[in-house]
């Protein structure tokens, strides 16, 4: 499976594979059916909530590989 980077449309990514969904949630991102998660990238989604995105990006695509 390929690997996401912080470009990847929050929407599409929860499309790609609904099993990330836990691990978002998990680092305050509740609202991924909002409006803006349908626009925003996960980069963007990541500054505005104060993650970090380096360390979210490993685990989704520990999760995306497993």
């Amino acid at each position: 499976m390929k690997k996401i980077d912080k470009s990847i449309i929050i929407a599409e990514l929860i499309k790609l594979d609904a099993g990330v969904v836990p691990v978002l949630t998990e680092v305050g991102m509740h609202c991924l059916g909002c409006p803006a998660a349908q626009g925003e990238t996960l980069g963007e989604a990541c500054e505005a909530h104060g993650i970090n995105v380096d360390e979210l990006i490993a685990k989704i695509n520990a999760v995306l590989e497993g």
